[in-house]
């Protein structure tokens, strides 16, 4: 049986009386998209500096590529590549000049950098403008570029550290097709999100809250296993009234949570036979119930059961 590509037991990261990782452990098999799903301050991009060796950890242990990140990890570096969740190229340097810095500190031969290149320059698109500055491209281009300069040296591993953030939709979706054809070359993906739809294409996911990991497993299995009550969506005229009624009249109608979901209200509900009172009640105060149905969780939802758990368990 193959070592996994990243193994983390116990693994806590203290600043002084903050902990901003707490005791996680999970491990990232060879060749998965893994994600890291989690609000900003959770400990994601902490623990993506621990896995490079840019952080030493307060306790625990973890191996990247079956090196130790406190003692290998230079040598685990080789193997790696990292994108950060802030674009780190050179806008006053072109598109080209940026792949051939990181290809030399990567320390790629001449005549292999020259391949490589090219190559990138054909992955992010930019074939024929290799020569503009990359101040000058759209933030699209430049993450696709980013992306490029990540793994000009061809890793075995990347770590993508919310790399869409603040680009377009279309540039996203493009985004996650190029991860899709790196791990279809079977290189393992590690990337951190706070976007539900970017989770939901892991192949498995790991849910940090706090610096605590609160579920590991896949989009359908976190559904399944994670998820406390059901979810009744409900179609209604006045969306925003019955958010309020229902919020107020909770623990009367033992509901969990409830939330607004574009024009329908999502109700988390531990009993199915909560349906019937909760349409009652909106029809009472003159509601008009269009369609109440039970409907499979999203992974939003799963997310926040998960972390209401976690919070109310301490």
């Amino acid at each position: 049986m193959n070592e996994p590509a990243i193994q983390v037991k116990g693994l806590t990261k203290r600043f002084g009386s903050f902990t901003a990782v707490d005791n996680i452990s999970f491990a990232v098999q060879r060749g998965e998209i893994f994600g890291f799903l989690g609000p900003n301050g959770a400990g994601k991009t902490t623990t993506i500096r621990i896995l490079l060796g840019l952080l030493r950890p307060t306790a625990g242990e973890a191996r990247v590529l079956g090196y130790d990140v406190v003692c290998e990890a230079k040598v685990a570096c080789q193997y790696v590549g990292y994108m950060s969740q802030v674009f780190t190229l050179y806008t006053d340097l072109s598109a080209e000049e940026n792949i051939r810095f990181y290809g030399r500190a990567y320390g790629l031969e001449r005549r292999r950098l020259q391949e490589r290149k090219a190559q990138v320059l054909a992955m992010a698109g930019l074939t024929g403008r290799e020569y503009e500055l990359t101040s000058h491209l759209s933030g699209g281009w430049r993450q696709r570029l980013a992306l490029g300069c990540a793994i000009v040296h061809e890793p075995e591993l990347l770590f993508l550290d919310e790399p869409t953030a603040g680009v377009d939709p279309v540039s996203r979706r493009e985004f996650w097709e190029l991860i899709y054809e790196m791990s279809s070359q079977g290189k393992t993906i590690f990337v951190t999100t706070h976007y539900m739809d970017e989770a939901e294409r892991c192949q498995r996911l790991a849910i940090i809250s706090g610096g605590r990991l609160v579920a590991v497993g896949s989009p359908d299995e976190l559904r399944t296993r994670e998820m406390r009550g059901q979810v009744l969506e409900i179609a209604c005229a006045k969306p925003e009234a019955a958010l309020r009624l229902l919020s107020q009249k909770r623990q009367r109608l033992a509901i969990e949570e409830v939330a607004l979901y574009g024009a329908q209200v999502h109700v988390v509900a531990t009993d199915q036979t909560a349906q019937s009172d909760i349409v009652a009640l909106l029809t009472k105060e003159g509601i008009e119930v269009q369609a109440a149905n039970w409907i499979i969780p999203s992974l939003e939802d799963v997310f926040i059961s998960s972390v209401k758990e976690r919070d109310q368990a301490g």
